[in-house]
Formats: structure tokens, sequence, C-alpha cells
């Protein structure tokens, strides 16, 4: 509770189809998943999103085209049917403020709001319930290097507030070793090696870590 897990592997390794069977919408074919201790029941995953809620890939096809910001945040709260429609409309106000969309946006529609911000919607959305875990898919993959930073600090702030829990997947190395705590690597559906930060990066045991690091741009051309 309360740590980063990062995910990382080649494209085409399973890493998004574990995040699948990790938010109940896909069974796994043998084994389990447990959430504190229990068993995730596919036909539960109304109860699940309470505490388990994803944030996807892409921010601009994760969000309805045709709802307004405030809409699709406020979304997850009528379908728990959470509050009353006072206590809603102010909890989604909070939320976006606190992910910092300001006022003028709650009435726009994703089109015309710019790939970070669509992000910071979308994480709204996903934290509007209070979750505990948050499955982060590659979340930063699809913006501009500038804003991968602003997403990437919101994401570490909002973690130290709400004590929140991270499985972050990417494929970015040098996100994932500023952004975690652990991590595990993946290759062809397995998990081959798994360990703190400090040891997957320092000294990496298996020979596809190692191979993964290796390919990795470095800042120092030298």
């Amino acid at each position: 509770k309360g740590e980063t897990l990062g995910l990382v592997g080649e494209s085409g390794c399973g890493k998004s189809t574990l995040a699948k069977m990790l938010l109940g919408l896909l069974a796994p074919t043998s084994g389990n998943v447990l959430v504190n201790g229990r068993e995730i029941d596919p036909t539960r995953r109304k109860a699940l999103a309470r505490s388990v809620q994803p944030i996807f890939q892409d921010p601009y096809s994760s969000l309805n085209p045709r709802r307004t910001v405030a809409d699709i945040v406020g979304v997850p709260l009528r379908l728990h049917r959470v509050g009353t429609h006072a206590e809603q409309s102010k909890r989604v106000k909070d939320m976006l403020d606190l992910v910092g969309m300001p006022e003028r946006t709650h009435s726009q529609h994703p089109n015309q709001l710019s790939g970070g911000q669509r992000q910071r919607v979308a994480i709204a959305r996903a934290l509007v319930l209070r979750p505990e875990i948050l499955i982060c898919d590659e979340p930063t993959s699809a913006l501009d290097v500038s804003v991968q930073a602003q997403i990437l600090n919101l994401l570490l702030d909002l973690k130290a507030e709400f004590g929140l829990t991270y499985l972050f997947i990417s494929h970015d190395l040098g996100v994932v070793e500023h952004l975690v705590d652990r991590v595990a690597v993946m290759h062809r559906g397995r998990i081959v090696e798994h360990g703190t930060r400090e040891q997957i990066f320092a000294r990496p045991e298996h020979t596809y870590t190692r191979m993964l690091l290796a390919s990795a741009l470095t800042p120092e051309p030298g």
C-alpha cells in the first residue's frame, strides 16, 4: 500500500493484458488476482471499481466526445449513486480544481482541450470515487515531453495527498526510474525479474533486463 510498482517490457509482451485482468475486464487463464487478499470476481466489476481505477494510454479515445468535462468526471458518481446531485457537483468541481483544470474548461468538450488537459480530466475521473489503487497504462506516452513532466509530477502529488498505490505500466525506462519504488520486468507474458528500483537499474540480473536497459537512450551522448 502506498507504493508505485513499475511494469516494464517491450510492446506485445502482455503488459496491457495484465492491466485488464487486474481491472476485472479479463479473466486469467490460470492463477488468481487478489486485491487486499480477496480474489477479483469478474462478475462483480462494479464493486471492484470503487477500489481500483484505470488511467488509459490515449486521453482522447478514453473520453466521451459528446459529454462535457464535468459530465465525464461525474459519471462514476452517478453510476455508483454516490451522494446527492449537489454533492456530486461539488466533488466533481473539487477534483477538477485539484488536477489543475480551470473552471472555464468544465463546460467544454474533449475536442476543445489539449492532450495534457484531456489526461488531467482522465485522472480526475479515475480519482473521483476515491479509489485505493490506480492502474496507469502508459498514461504519458501520447503526450509531448514537456506535458509528460507535468502529468508525472501531478501523479506524484496526488499519490502523496491520497495515499494511493500505483501500478505504472510503461516502456519508457526514464519515466519508470523517476516515478516508481519497485520494478517488475515482463517478457513474453511472464515476470522475469522483480526488485527495488535501485536493484533493477543498478544491478540487473536477468539477461532480458540488461538488454532492455541497454536499449534505452542515455542523455550523455559520450
